[in-house]
């Protein structure tokens, strides 16, 4: 998908909203730096934004990141969820990978999120306890992106994979970076989402129109019940408008689409509330995203949070295998065809103007 360069959108007062709320900053109660993380500039730079933060600072021995295991999976969760390592990216994430329908390819500037979402799809991606992992190479990852620019098209690069790029911006920089180098890239152009809303920083940055902002959203029960640690949904749109006001061109990711008591009603206020924040915003997008699950990612999320009421029962649900054959429990054909029919009509009500990128 090409971007395009978008005029900034013209500010309107119609944004301002009582009910929107903004998440705290991040605060990670343990820092630890590797010894080659402390070898990169931009390693040293998210020390400093540490050490102003005033953040308890470990500079490990070795490269190695030891202490995140609890007595218990629950203890693990919590004491992986209060830790930053700042580290290096691997060698084998530059070997970037296809990331269909999201992006041409996907590249990390972190993995592990702040937030406590309980149908966390990263429960099923990574291994190991969540801790969140930034990585202090930041300039060598942006600049291996090049490599796998393909020839007579843009080329699409997808950040927000397996981490939440604003959620720890902050503290990294490392968003900021990004937008800031494929803003000289025409070859190329910058994807990435979010469920916060602290968008300042980067709303005067020279973008050259190559980064979309997409911003997660979700229906009032399900951010009421499944998104802590995040902004709310008004807050987001809220920064999406934001961005648009700043020329960035904007989406919004419907995701996890989930089948609840009274779905309908719900998703149209989020639609509208929707339309009313960006129904003038050039080049909107969606991304439709239905709520699914693995068997290891249902059992992660079930030790994360024993009280979750999220339905992750097989019962009208269908067996699916990926392209390697991992089995995922993804809505019933009729249940699926119900929700498409819904989103297809009433985005097209609400705001004719937007794309629909992809369901799934």
């Amino acid at each position: 998908m090409q971007m395009n360069l978008l005029a900034p959108v013209a500010p309107t007062p119609r944004l301002a909203n009582v009910g929107a709320r903004t998440a705290r900053a991040w605060r990670p109660k343990r820092v630890v730096f590797t010894p080659d993380a402390l070898e990169e500039p931009h390693g040293q730079a998210i020390l400093a934004r540490a050490e102003a933060a005033g953040l308890d600072i470990e500079r490990l021995p070795s490269n190695r990141i030891t202490g995140l295991r609890g007595a218990t999976e629950r203890e693990t969760y919590r004491l992986a969820k209060q830790t930053l390592a700042v580290v290096n990216a691997p060698a084998g994430q530059f070997a970037l990978q296809p990331i269909p329908p999201s992006a041409d390819f996907q590249f990390h500037l972190a993995q592990g999120c702040p937030a406590h979402c309980g149908y966390c799809y990263l429960a099923g991606s990574l291994t190991g306890p969540p801790v969140v992992r930034a990585y202090a190479n930041v300039p060598a990852i942006l600049d291996n992106t090049r490599r796998f620019e393909r020839a007579g098209a843009v080329t699409t690069f997808e950040a927000s994979c397996y981490t939440d790029p604003l959620g720890i911006e902050h503290l990294t920089g490392s968003l900021a970076a990004a937008v800031e180098h494929f803003a000289t890239r025409e070859g190329a152009s910058l994807r990435w989402t979010t469920k916060f809303d602290a968008v300042g920083p980067l709303v005067g940055l020279d973008h050259g129109g190559r980064t979309q902002a997409r911003f997660s959203v979700n229906a009032a029960p399900i951010e009421r019940a499944h998104e802590a640690g995040t902004s709310s949904v008004d807050a987001r749109l809220a920064a999406a408008r934001t961005m648009a006001e700043a020329g960035y061109p904007v989406g919004l990711v419907v995701a996890p689409i989930v089948f609840v008591e009274g779905w309908e009603g719900h998703y149209a206020d989020l639609l509208d509330r929707a339309a009313l924040a960006l129904g003038d915003a050039p080049g909107l997008t969606f991304e439709l995203i239905t709520h699914r699950f693995t068997p290891g990612s249902k059992a992660t999320l079930a030790s994360w949070y024993p009280g979750s009421t999220l339905d992750m029962g097989e019962d009208g649900r269908a067996a699916k295998r990926g392209k390697f054959g991992a089995l995922k429990y993804v809505y019933a054909p009729p249940t699926m065809r119900a929700l498409r029919a819904f989103f297809s009509a009433e985005i097209a009500r609400r705001l004719p103007a937007a794309r629909v990128l992809y369901w799934t």
